[in-house]
């Protein structure tokens, strides 16, 4: 595992999280992990972005099934294009959240490629998932082949583990 970077005092920790095509997955727990940040008075000291392991979905918005799920919860549903990581991206964040091992180990290639100094730390967004303590899974699923219910049983996997980043952060944010 990537050692966590110090906190740079001159910026805010950046964040980003993964899935495969940043049109479910990633952009919905982007939206929650925001205002995670913003109920617990981080907000402005931490910048959160999302991104895919592939290209396939370039350019397009938030899936609809997850702009529905993510209103009906009473999130904001904000403009959002995909794209893929990056050649040089991971430099430019202190934390990669994966939402399976398929993209944690696809981001631990790309910081190999990119044979930079820093690269964030790469982690699992379950891993801070109490309700996953001890679980042999920590892949988040993927609802894009599925109907509606994937994406209420994903946001609920996603917010699940938010409070939990909230909570790393806290601790990262104390050193600086």
């Amino acid at each position: 595992m990537t050692p966590t970077p110090d906190p740079q005092p001159d910026r805010p920790y950046r964040i980003l999280v993964v899935c495969t095509g940043n049109i479910c997955r990633s952009p919905m727990a982007e939206v929650v992990l925001r205002e995670r940040l913003g109920e617990s008075g981080l907000a402005e000291r931490v910048e959160v972005a999302s991104a895919g392991t592939s290209n396939e979905e370039e350019g397009n918005p938030i899936d609809r099934r997850a702009r529905a799920v993510l209103a009906e919860n009473g999130y904001p549903v904000p403009h959002h294009r995909a794209h893929q990581v990056a050649p040089g991206e991971l430099a430019h964040y202190d934390l990669a959240l994966a939402m399976t091992r398929q993209h944690a180990r696809a981001l631990h290639r790309r910081a190999e490629l990119d044979d930079s100094r820093r690269s964030a730390e790469i982690r699992l967004w379950r891993e801070f998932d109490p309700a996953s303590a001890g679980a042999p899974d920590l892949d988040v699923p993927d609802p894009w082949w599925g109907g509606i219910e994937g994406f209420h049983d994903t946001l609920a996997v996603v917010e699940s583990g938010a409070d939990g980043v909230v909570d790393y952060l806290r601790e990262v944010l104390a050193r600086a």
